[in-house]
């Protein structure tokens, strides 16, 4: 939406209407570059800040931290050439209370140059909300290519990825393997649960894109066709997942997502799991999804 100038200062502004509950990041833009606001002391990077309504839930444990501020990087780093999903790329890994089990971030970048997880996951555990675990951040190259339900992610994670964590000199049990991840992160999670469960049997899942089915992100609406897209339809075909533990959390405002994601929980539920549901104050935002991720990974570990 466009500024406006206050009358003849050198004021700028815009009205935003919000509803209700809601945590959101927004950013300026000038000559088409963005830009953190620079009287909000709460970024999200250096191009972002992040606006919460007054009666938005706190989120415990993450720092506020402004757009010049930059968030402490993991010392352990992994370099990680795939044969199966081709090129290089570099992993993060950090022991929060000193390691434990394995919790791959999905979307990796964005909680470590964005939103500090590390920094949340290490005051959660000294307050006593999270136990000892081990974060691997693992960032995605081309998230369609390599969320979209298909097995290559997941090989590669079990055969290349999981040995070099093992071997980088930090304490992790990649046996007790949780993964965390968002929008079609979260997809790809539930995913994995389904077709890998001797890899996956514990899931954080926030805002799962549970319309996704084949082709339709090139649809004109990729959210109006069959309810719980491709995964509802492989759920309903038979799975045990008596072995999983499976947290999942949708925006309140995401209302075109519900309908998705209320029948992929049953679904869920309904194939033998341990369920979690919760909806959270924000709309399909990463800063939203903050204190759940937390919150889901300290219960699907429990």
């Amino acid at each position: 939406m466009p500024l406006r100038r206050w009358e003849d200062t050198d004021c700028w502004y815009a009205e935003v209407s919000m509803p209700a509950r809601l945590r959101v990041t927004y950013r300026v833009l000038v000559a088409g570059e963005a830009h953190a606001d620079p009287f909000n002391p709460v970024g999200a990077g250096a191009d972002r800040s992040v606006a919460a309504t007054p009666d938005a839930p706190p989120q415990p444990h993450w720092p506020a931290l402004g757009p010049d501020d930059v968030p402490p990087l993991p010392r352990t780093r992994i370099r990680w050439n795939s044969d199966r999903l081709g090129g290089r790329r570099t992993v993060r890994v950090h022991p929060v209370g000193g390691g434990g089990p394995v919790v791959v971030l999905l979307d990796g970048d964005d909680w470590l140059y964005l939103h500090p997880a590390a920094t949340a996951f290490d005051a959660a555990f000294e307050a006593g909300d999270l136990p000892p675990l081990t974060l691997v951040f693992l960032p995605a190259k081309d998230r369609e290519a390599e969320f979209l339900c298909r097995p290559e992610l997941w090989e590669a994670v079990r055969d290349e990825l999981l040995p070099l964590v093992g071997d980088c000199g930090v304490p992790a049990e990649p046996d007790r393997l949780v993964v965390a991840g968002q929008s079609l992160g979260g997809l790809s999670a539930l995913y994995a649960a389904l077709e890998f469960p001797e890899l996956v049997s514990r899931v954080a899942c926030q805002s799962g894109s549970f319309w996704w089915a084949p082709g339709a992100v090139d649809l004109p609406d990729p959210l109006g066709g069959a309810v719980g897209g491709a995964l509802a339809e492989r759920l309903r075909r038979g799975a045990d997942l008596s072995r999983l533990r499976c947290a999942f959390d949708v925006g309140e405002h995401e209302r075109r997502m519900l309908p998705h994601c209320e029948l992929t929980e049953s679904l869920t539920e309904r194939a033998g799991a341990t369920v979690r549901v919760s909806r959270s104050a924000s709309d399909h935002d990463r800063a939203g999804w903050r204190h759940a991720l937390l919150r889901d990974v300290a219960w699907a570990l429990g």
